[in-house]
């Protein structure tokens, strides 16, 4: 691990050097995983945050109470800790570069959308990737200084930003993103995906277009509390294995 920072209270940055890697697709994920003394192991799965072309690979968790994996890292991990991980990951959530897209994002959803805004801008093509990131507050959107310069839109439903005020997303203002998209696609909580998935359909989204990756409550809330274990020895050296 290259860096640790915390761009909020609620979230941390992670960069790390792997050796060997092979180059990702904007929107994949890897696999982190961590291993106690006594052999117990926790692992969860982190869309990628940098873009292919970058140097290493740059992870954003939302560190959850009584998380263990992003517990460990907001807590308890440095810079220097080698992490055992597998990446990467998936083949359905990814933007190909060239198809004119939509691209939807929660929370911490916003996370793969990012790498590929970033791709695009690398390639020359960032019309073809459209934003929007809804948060509750400004503070709760992933990157936001980076996604407002590229041109997203940053939705806020519990404070005002901007000149649009607050308030959830609306379909006209999905339709005016979705003009001409070839794929649009969807990254949230359950209820966030579930709720974006019908503003696209009412914007006139092909549902055959329309690609969705979502999360529920954390698992890492549901696992016995073993984060204590997960201390220093959690960062045993594996390289970049599965």
């Amino acid at each position: 691990m290259t860096a640790l920072e915390h761009p909020t209270p609620t979230t941390v940055l992670l960069r790390f050097d792997v050796p060997g890697r092979i180059p990702h697709l904007p929107g994949q994920h890897c696999v982190v995983r961590l291993r106690a003394e006594d052999g117990y192991t926790a692992q969860r799965s982190y869309s990628i945050l940098s873009a292919p072309h970058e140097e290493g690979v740059e992870l954003l968790m939302e560190r959850y109470e009584d998380g263990e994996v992003s517990g460990f890292f907001a807590d308890v991990a440095r810079v220097g800790d080698e992490i055992e991980m597998r990446l990467p990951i998936g083949g359905f959530f990814v933007w190909d570069g060239a198809t004119p897209a939509v691209a939807l994002g929660g929370g911490t959803g916003a996370v793969p959308l990012v790498a590929m805004v970033r791709h695009a801008r690398h390639l020359g093509v960032p019309h073809l990737v459209r934003v929007a990131v809804s948060g509750r507050t400004a503070a709760d959107v992933p990157c936001r200084a980076e996604l407002e310069a590229a041109g997203a839109l940053i939705v806020t439903t519990r404070e005002r930003h901007g000149a649009r005020g607050f308030g959830r997303l609306r379909t006209d203002e999905v339709a005016g993103l979705a003009a001409g998209a070839g794929v649009a696609l969807v990254c949230g909580s359950t209820a966030f995906a579930g709720g974006a998935t019908r503003l696209l359909l009412d914007a006139g989204v092909d549902r055959d277009a329309i690609r969705i990756e979502q999360f529920g409550p954390s698992g890492e809330c549901r696992r016995r509390r073993r984060r204590a274990t997960l201390g220093r020895t959690a960062t045993e050296p594996r390289g970049a294995g599965a």
